[in-house]
């Protein structure tokens, strides 16, 4: 309520505080933080940049203190403080902050590592070219004036602005409820493509982003992909992914090592801020493998060093900084500006009409008002024209008047002169009487009607101004243009988990109770024959390892279970732990069903391979061929893999060719030889068809080893065979005599109760080394040249020494670190167990 006049009001106040906010958010959204789409300014700039130009700051003047400035600033137009007009000053001769710095600075006006301008006292400034653009024919009344803040002065509403500064430097700017963040983009491009646009206002996008592609920051980097951009031109709205310019240098010097250079940050990124991000990760070894990190920014450009370490991955790492950094980020397009003092989200199309009906505008009242001055001065013209022609009789006339009044009426009442024409006759000097005086009047009233026509022509023509408008546009591109800085590449997928991790070789082991691990392969030294090993993983009671086998990082698993499902899983999802470390429950990776325990894994490259078969062997000696892409679909929750009988269970699984030869061998020293083909391909329901018998005698016998041979290697293939005590050999493949597929097989070793049973057997060529684990945790590594090679019916060495009541329990092939991963269409990922 309110008092006035002894009365009181009733008023509403959710209605008054309505209208008072509504009334505060328009003050804030027109006078401060949005730019009006014609010039591309908010007040202040707007305010600044009229300023120096009244102050005489042209860009051909000598620099002007920047305190100045400033309180001239404040003074006259933009009493809001002046640290806010030093610090719009400082921005707009940034050149890392503005695409076409509006100020010519001199001074420490800070730098992109965030550090401060210093004080005014101690810059100077001036109008840089470019803004003088903007000032073109500001004092033909091309634009409206208004009072300022107390009405002492006059200050342009816009200024005529012959570039479309909007676009050239963008803008940002928060208000009320709304905000504001153009991109700056390239003279050339945009002048360009408003050209293009006159001359067809029906052009599509796609037709403009051939001529202007997308944003040029100050700052360079790139640009990934166009769909953001689209997006950002059709609706005013988008989001760009930017990053910064990285190269990777190799060494100079033999043992050297490889560097990542940043030579260009993304728009707005402060570099010490992104040094300082890399540095802190580095120290959490977020990101590993960086050894220095130092800048040799200087003046000829940014330069960030990145000194990696010798076994490095520079790609990886550079993924790395890419998730983790400012050094890829993302740029919210909002083209929201002030049409009309109303805010609007504008198209791209709908920036270029404005401007263009902005600088119709201009050429028209700037053509209004030459028009104006050209008929006056004609009017002036005319009348000196006509007084020389009857010079003798004026001065005659004028000797006789007693004043200038007089003299004046005489002449307009004698002659018929205007009052204007007979001012500039009486103001006319005797040197007009020459004859070269009079025949420059005639020229100069020549070109006075001839401009007098052009500009009336002009008036009357939207397409002359249009063409004036283009000519304008295609000039200052001439003049000012330059080239692209920021590019625009083709955009890349979402970084999955994938691109993070090195493809390197690893070692994965699997206990009897679930138990799944990955660990490095250098966490093993090699040792001689019949070495009592290390540690390799501890155990819990009653536990061993009874899987254990190399893969690549990035290779696929299938996993098979107990119950004939298959599950899917990629080896970087298994936990990386240490030799002593017991691993993850298998249950919290995959989906298995109560009671459900893993039998077999297979690294697999390509799953959709239809030109490679996966190999299965049960202990009840049955086998089964299958298409690998047959488990491209792979659910979390399992799909079948084969029908198991009763009490049977899978003992292994191999990747073929569809060209290569099987080998079974049984716990009681057997195997057998049989060519590949002999097992046709079935579908996943099947229960596959008899391999190799095995013995009447022994109850308990069931296979429990498999390889694939190729036929070509056949020569320099060897079958180690190791037994639950410790003891092994290796024996020519050749031995084995190729047999069809249903008998016994030959001898593959002897059983005795030195040996014990067969607990595994491994293809190698004699040039691999070897992991033996057994059931107690304990681990060996050796060569497997190592192992001597002796024929079939021998009972072999020594190859790790037990402990009491401790029994191997699992063997796998090292894959040699020196020679390249074999390409998926030939074979699978590395051999495995």
């Amino acid at each position: 309520m309110t008092l006035r006049e002894g009365k009181i009001k009733r008023i509403s106040v959710d209605e008054e505080m309505r209208k008072s906010y509504l009334s505060y958010a328009m003050s804030v959204i027109v006078g401060r933080a949005l730019p009006d789409v014609r010039d591309g300014l908010k007040p202040v700039h707007r305010r600044l940049i009229y300023s120096m130009h009244q102050l005489g700051l042209s860009s051909n003047k000598p620099h002007r203190k920047s305190a100045r400035i400033v309180g001239d600033t404040m003074g006259k137009y933009h009493p809001h403080g002046d640290q806010a007009i030093y610090d719009t000053l400082v921005g707009l001769a940034q050149d890392f902050t503005s695409r076409y710095p509006l100020v010519d600075p001199q001074g420490n006006f800070g730098s992109i590592d965030g550090d401060a301008a210093a004080a005014t006292r101690y810059t100077e400034a001036r109008l840089s070219r470019i803004a003088e653009e903007l000032l073109t024919d500001i004092k033909k009344d091309t634009v409206d004036f208004v009072p300022n803040f107390d009405e002492s002065l006059k200050e342009p509403v816009v200024m005529p602005a012959r570039l479309p500064n909007l676009l050239l430097n963008g803008s940002t700017g928060i208000a009320v409820g709304m905000a504001c963040h153009f991109p700056p983009h390239n003279l050339g491009e945009v002048c360009r493509a408003v050209t293009a646009y006159i001359d067809n206002p029906e052009m599509s996008l796609a037709e403009t982003m051939k001529i202007m592609p997308g944003p040029d920051f100050p700052t360079g980097g790139a640009i990934l992909g166009r769909s953001g951009i689209l997006e950002a031109y059709q609706t005013g709205r988008g989001k760009l992914t930017v990053r910064g310019r990285t190269t990777i240098e190799e060494p100079k010097k033999k043992n050297g090592r490889e560097k990542i250079v940043i030579s260009e940050i993304p728009f707005q990124v402060n570099k010490a801020r992104l040094v300082e991000q890399i540095a802190k990760l580095v120290r959490n070894k977020t990101i590993e493998g960086i050894s220095d990190l130092r800048d040799e920014s200087d003046r000829r450009g940014l330069r960030v060093v990145i000194d990696l370490k010798r076994d490095a991955n520079a790609e990886l790492i550079l993924n790395h900084l890419h998730r983790h950094t400012q050094l890829q980020g993302t740029f919210g397009v909002i083209n929201l500006a002030l049409v009309n003092k109303e805010p609007q989200y504008l198209p791209l199309h709908e920036i270029f009409g404005h401007f263009i009906n902005h600088r119709i505008e201009v050429i028209e009242r700037r053509s209004r008002y030459e028009l104006s001055h050209a008929r006056q001065r004609a009017h002036i013209v005319e009348g000196l024209m006509l007084a020389l022609d009857d010079i003798d009789n004026i001065v005659n006339t004028l000797r006789a008047a007693t004043n200038v009044h007089v003299a004046t009426e005489k002449l307009m009442s004698g002659w018929s002169f205007s009052a204007a024409q007979a001012k500039a006759i009486l103001e006319m000097r005797l040197s007009r009487l020459v004859a070269l005086e009079r025949d420059k009047l005639s020229e100069e009233y020549d070109e006075l009607r001839k401009k007098i026509a052009y500009l009336e022509e002009l008036l009357g023509s939207r397409a002359m101004i249009q063409g004036l408008i283009k000519d304008d546009l295609l000039e200052l591109a001439e003049k000012y243009g330059d080239p692209r800085r920021t590019a625009i590449v083709a955009a890349e997928q979402e970084l999955s988990k994938l691109d993070f991790v090195a493809d390197e070789q690893v070692v994965v082991a699997i206990t009897h109770q679930g138990y799944i691990k990955r660990m490095e392969i250098d966490a093993y030294k090699t040792q001689g024959r019949g070495g009592s090993g290390v540690t390799g993983i501890s155990t819990k009671e009653e536990d061993f390892v009874d899987q254990l086998f190399i893969a690549y990082n990035h290779d696929y698993l299938l996993c098979f279970t107990t119950s004939g499902r298959c599950y899917w899983l990629r080896v970087f999802d298994i936990p990386m732990a240490s030799r002593l470390a017991r691993g993850k429950a298998i249950v919290n990776l995959l989906k298995l069903d109560k009671d459900e325990r893993l039998n077999a894994v297979v690294p697999v490259r390509d799953l959709d391979s239809d030109k490679h078969y996966l190999v299965m062997a049960t202990a009840q000696g049955f086998v089964k061929r299958i298409a690998v892409n047959l488990f491209s679909n792979v659910r979390k929750d399992g799909i079948y893999a084969l029908t198991l009988r009763p009490e049977d269970r899978l003992i292994g699984v191999r990747l073929t060719d569809g060209k290569q030869q099987v080998m079974l061998a049984t716990r009681y020293g057997k195997a057998m030889r049989c060519e590949e083909t002999q097992f046709r391909a079935q579908g996943r329901s099947a229960q596959g068809v008899i391999g190799v018998k095995l013995s009447e005698e022994n109850s308990d016998d069931a296979v429990v080893g498999m390889a694939v041979v190729d036929p070509e290697k056949l020569a320099e293939s060897g079958l180690l065979t190791a037994t639950v005590n410790g003891y092994g050999k290796r024996t020519p493949v050749e031995d084995y005599r190729l047999i069809n597929r249903g008998g016994q097989g030959v001898i593959n070793i002897k059983t005795t109760l030195r040996n014990g049973a067969v607990i595994a057997t491994r293809l190698v060529d004699g040039s691999e080394e070897m992991l033996m684990m057994s059931e107690g945790g304990m681990v060996v590594r050796t060569r497997v040249a190592d192992v001597s090679e002796v024929g079939r019916n021998t009972q072999g060495v020594r190859l790790m020494r037990m402990k009491d009541d401790d029994h191997l329990s699992a063997i796998a092939i090292l894959i040699n670190e020196d020679e390249e991963p074999v390409e998926p269409e030939e074979t699978s990922s590395p051999q495995s167990s």
